[in-house]
């Protein structure tokens, strides 16, 4: 195939090594691509025979050996991703030392060798690799310091040296870096102070430097980097200075971890500039004083640790402000006072620590303290509080008072009456308060349904699949692949990976993603979390046992009875309502079929896969230039003139119906010519033979009590089904219609079935 130009074979299964020859006979390839797969052996020389290779992808694989230096010889190559493998360097000489040449690969713009055993340094000349833009080196056992004409790489946007072994101080050269938005080097062994120069970086994102020995202060300078700058991580540091207030000027920040060091002095107000801030970690340094109040103003804050430091003086009612709150740890400090009762209003807050600290009085009881542990309160010798706590019980406080008998008098008749209206106010009072909280916080809800995720990162979800691996592979899907893991909090998991390489599957991850984040329904699969980089995007997804719907279908060793099928469709059909009348902007999924309807342990149907969804904000319809849905499944409008409309999904849901039921695919090869699925289960009707073409598992014998209401279930089923289908959308019910028919299918077979089992039992005790 001498005029072949791209190879690609991500995302399969292939096995063995790659034939020494491979590059003969190609002379125009210009990409080659076998990442995701499960090859292994040595990579070829066939580099050399395929000159004008631009874009080499081999990662996710079991390649071993050196990376041959014959790779330095492709001069056009622009993109190398050997990520992980188990390749090494050969440092035998700078001849066929890999890392050594590629100085000579002019055009590189993307460089990937994470999480491959290199064992080596990084070259000491980066003289002519102004073109590259893009740098993983992670989890290499990297050894040395990086060299000091790392400023020569002038294009570089994105720096990954993190998790190696890498001594020696960060180069003050990186400050020529102008276009540098992530910079991570946490997790090596670096020495010495943070420079300044990397204020210089205007562009950068985010600045992982935790996990290393660098001392001294954190720049002040870093306050100037503050409409760029998302993540700022220098935990696990020997950082001995003030937090400098210019911190507080980063009002775009989203993470900020300083945890772990020797940090001093007090908390600014200015703290409560972080408007947008998501997690602070402050947690084990020496910082002292009063927690600043202004903190309550983070309304986005979901997780804040001021743990293992000398902050004294009352816990700021203010904190029961910060609605988003899921974790809250303040736990080896000073804290004096009452646990403030504003702390309720955290509805969120799943994780609390106040333990070692000086607390005492009442432990509220109202909202998440519900679910409160003693751990959360230990060593607070004067808190008082419920028996399950195991502290002491609060006392009742009792008023005596001593006096004449003319104020005995008073006390008898007049306080009384005093009391009286003086509880009707407060009763007055606590009833608006209290309605005026409860709107609050449904209107938060309202506002912000979407969960707060549970972060992870790559190396994470890396870990729980033993590196994607094909053992935890649960299937394979349109824009990549799922796979089971178990998080460290014993959470199992579905991780989907995206294939990147796809056309349209960087759009999809962002679809599922904002969708997903959005909407909430016991029938709609649950986003945990997501994790984003430039190579490597995937959702994690609550795990569903069961399967799919698909699985349960067409597999021998899994059959539903028609109660079970009923009951799973009318789980679909409530997800379907909710999307389409159930939600602010109405959501149309758009790739309704059985394998993206997915089963929890309890046979609880969920719809999933949101990568091609539409929101329909500001009409009923939208059109698309690419059709994207399932053929089969998809409406006809859509297929032919691209509208997406709610009545779209209705028909689909249709199709699935029928198959649900019939156990027939719409693409089954039965189905040829005008003959489809739908004018085949039509004709049955018609023809009063429902028996013929639903699934026989479901019926029993002809004479069995139960094989009418059978029929009968099914002949309205499928009646239904076809209202769906129906040629014209304006010709279909809605969602809302079809969960109330559903529904009534169900309680009539149910109520048929029950009066048949009566009547088996009646004829079972008379005389034969």
């Amino acid at each position: 195939m001498s005029t072949i130009q791209t190879l690609s074979l991500t995302l399969n299964h292939l096995s063995g090594s790659l034939p020494a020859n491979i590059g003969l006979g190609v002379p125009n390839l210009q990409g080659f691509f076998v990442s995701m797969n499960e090859l292994s052996g040595l990579i070829p020389n066939f580099i050399s025979n395929a000159s004008k290779i631009t874009k080499l992808g081999m990662a996710v694989n079991s390649f071993s050996g050196f990376i041959p230096s014959t790779v330095c010889a492709l001069e056009n190559l622009q993109s190398l991703n050997l990520h992980e493998n188990h390749l090494t360097i050969d440092t035998s000489s700078a001849e066929v030392n890999f890392l050594s040449c590629l100085d000579t690969l002019r055009d590189l713009r993307r460089l990937q060798l994470s999480n491959n055993p290199l064992n080596t340094s990084l070259p000491a000349s980066n003289r002519n690799l102004t073109r590259l833009e893009y740098m993983d080196l992670s989890n290499c056992n990297m050894r040395g310091s990086i060299p000091s004409d790392i400023g020569n790489m002038s294009s570089l946007i994105a720096l990954y040296l993190r998790y190696n072994q890498l001594s020696g101080p960060i180069q003050t050269t990186m400050g020529s870096l102008k276009n540098l938005q992530r910079l991570y080097l946490n997790d090596n062994q670096l020495q010495g102070y943070i420079p300044n120069e990397l204020c210089q970086l205007e562009n950068l994102v985010d600045l992982q430097l935790g996990g290393n020995q660098l001392s001294g202060s954190i720049p002040s300078c870093l306050g100037d980097l503050a409409t760029a700058l998302r993540t700022l991580s220098l935990n696990s540091n020997l950082l001995n200075s003030t937090i400098p207030s210019t911190l507080w000027r980063l009002q775009y920040i989203l993470h900020v971890n300083l945890s772990s060091n020797t940090l001093i002095g007090h908390l600014s107000e200015d703290i409560g500039n972080l408007k947008v801030v998501t997690d602070m970690d402050l947690s084990s340094n020496h910082l002292s004083g009063i927690a600043p109040g202004s903190i309550g103003g983070l309304q986005d804050l979901v997780k804040l640790s001021l743990a293992n430091n000398s902050f004294e003086g009352p816990i700021p009612t203010s904190f029961g402000n910060m609605l988003s709150l899921e974790l809250l740890d303040l736990s080896q400090n000073n804290l004096s006072g009452e646990i403030p009762k504003s702390l309720e209003a955290l509805l969120r807050l799943s994780y609390l620590n106040l333990s070692f600290n000086r607390l005492l009085g009442e432990i509220p009881t109202g909202g998440p303290f519900r679910n409160f542990s003693a751990q959360s309160f230990v060593s607070n010798g004067a808190l008082c509080g419920a028996p399950q706590l195991h502290i002491a019980a609060c006392k009742n406080r009792t008023i005596k008072l001593h006096s004449t008998k003319a104020r005995g008098s008073i006390l008898k008749y007049v306080i009384p009456g005093i009391m009286s209206v003086v509880l009707l106010v407060t009763s007055m009072s606590m009833f608006i308060l209290c309605r005026k909280r409860h709107v609050e916080v449904a209107r938060e809800t309202t506002l912000w349904p979407q969960l707060q995720w549970r972060r992870v990162s790559y190396q994470e979800l890396l870990n729980v699949t033993n590196g994607l691996n094909e053992s935890n592979l649960l299937g394979s899907g349109g824009f990549g692949s799922v796979y089971k893991g178990t998080l460290s909090d014993g959470i199992n998991v579905a991780i989907k990976v995206f294939n990147l390489q796809l056309e349209g599957a960087f759009t999809s991850f962002d679809t599922e993603c904002e969708i997903l984040s959005n909407i909430r329904h016991r029938n709609l699969i649950k986003i945990i979390s997501c994790c984003s980089q430039i190579d490597f995007k995937a959702v994690v997804l609550e795990y569903m046992p069961n399967g799919s719907l698909e699985k349960w279908l067409y597999s021998q060793n899994f059959c539903l009875n028609i109660l079970q099928r009923l009951n799973i469709m009318i789980d679909v059909a409530s997800a379907l309502e909710y999307l389409h009348h159930g939600t602010e902007i109405p959501i149309v999924h758009c790739d309704l079929k059985p394998s993206n309807i997915l089963l929890d342990g309890d046979m609880v149907g969920h719809v999933a896969d949101f990568g091609i969804a539409r929101l329909l904000g500001g009409g009923d319809s939208m059109t698309q230039t690419m059709t994207l849905a399932t053929i089969g499944y998809m409406a006809p409008e859509y297929g032919t003139e691209g509208i997406v409309t709610r009545r779209g999904d209705v028909y689909s849901f249709g199709v699935v119906l029928m198959e649900t039921f019939t156990k027939r695919k719409p693409t089954d090869e039965m189905f040829v010519g005008e003959t489809g699925l739908k004018q085949w289960v039509a004709n049955s009707l018609l023809s009063d033979a429902i028996v013929e073409v639903v699934d026989a598992n479901l019926l029993g014998a002809e004479n069995d009590f139960s094989f009418v209401s059978k029929t009968d279930c099914l002949s309205s089923i499928m009646r239904l089904a076809l209202s769906c289908c129906a040629g014209s959308p304006e010709g279909r019910i809605n969602m809302q219609d079809v969960v109330v028919t559903l529904n009534k299918i169900m309680i009539k077979f149910l109520k048929d079935a029950a009066g048949g089992v009566v009547l088996r039992r009646h004829l079972a005790q008379q005389p034969l």
